[in-house]
């Protein structure tokens, strides 16, 4: 049955399952996003760059430094925990690697000395989920907290780049975690916020019940797209026109080029050490 006779035909709508991170895939590129979600066998996706592996690292320091007792919550931990968790894989060489894990425990370091190792979150590394008429969404939250009665959607950021209050208005993950959070937990939640890693700063935005019902309405508007497109792959497969690369500079630093024509022609792939010399992917 295909979505058009799902929608019109009287028969009750299934739900697109999806996390944030598909719904943006599918609006990022329709052809990766059949290379990625939808072809079978999949596509090896090329090897883990330097970037990913130090932001792993770190999210991973951050995440079990809250599973150490109160006591042993020190920033020291931190740092420690940095360097059992390093992902030594995408660097240039290991005098690269080692110089980037300590920059990591240094800022870590300076992280944690912020924070109050007493006042357990809600949540880390939460799960949460969302239902709408059209939609089930489910995602991770990096970190849920509880502050004067509200909740609080925390996300962590190791880019070289700092990240804008306008940034957080416009994420539709963070709000699409807060309005799960606040329907899962029944409390209210619109505060979401960046914390950018290497420079200590925070970008937050204070979201509005209606604000977040326009979000929750984008990713169906993306959901009801991307369905469509699947509904079209399961007739015809690959040969389905639903899936055109978008060809930016961004193919530069895809996962799945190696199998992309369109991608490969819009210039040479970047190095796996390049967003640690100065570029954004």
């Amino acid at each position: 049955m295909t979505v058009g006779q799902q929608e019109f035909g009287g028969m009750p709508l299934r739900l697109f399952r999806a996390s944030p991170s598909r719904l943006l895939a599918w609006m990022d590129c329709p052809r990766r996003y059949r290379l990625q979600y939808l072809d079978r066998p999949g596509p090896r996706a090329r090897p883990q760059r330097a970037h990913t592996s130090v932001g792993v690292a770190v999210h991973n320091a951050l995440r079990d430094w809250w599973d150490l007792a109160p006591e042993r919550r020190t920033a020291a931990a931190g740092a420690e925990l940095v360097r059992t968790s390093w992902i030594d894989l995408g660097f240039r060489d290991p005098d690269q690697s080692q110089r980037w894990r300590a920059r990591a425990q240094e800022q870590v370091t300076t992280y944690l000395q912020g924070v109050d190792p007493h006042r357990q979150p809600l949540g880390i590394e939460r799960t949460v989920s969302l239902k709408t008429e059209r939609l089930a969404l489910q995602g991770r939250i990096d970190r849920l907290d509880e502050r004067d009665g509200e909740l609080v959607v925390v996300d962590y950021k190791t880019s070289r780049v700092a990240p804008t209050d306008d940034e957080a208005r416009t994420s539709l993950p963070l709000a699409l975690y807060a309005a799960a959070a606040w329907k899962m937990f029944r409390r209210r939640c619109v505060r979401v916020e960046l914390h950018h890693l290497p420079t200590g700063t925070v970008a937050a935005h204070e979201h509005t019940g209606e604000s977040l019902k326009r979000k929750i309405d984008e990713a169906e508007s993306i959901a009801r797209d991307a369905q469509r497109a699947e509904a079209d792959y399961a007739e015809v497969g690959v040969d389905s026109g639903r899936f055109p690369a978008n060809v930016t500079p961004l193919c530069q630093w895809c996962d799945f080029r190696a199998h992309c024509p369109a991608g490969q022609a819009a210039g040479p792939e970047k190095s796996d050490w390049a967003a640690l010399d100065g570029e954004e992917p």
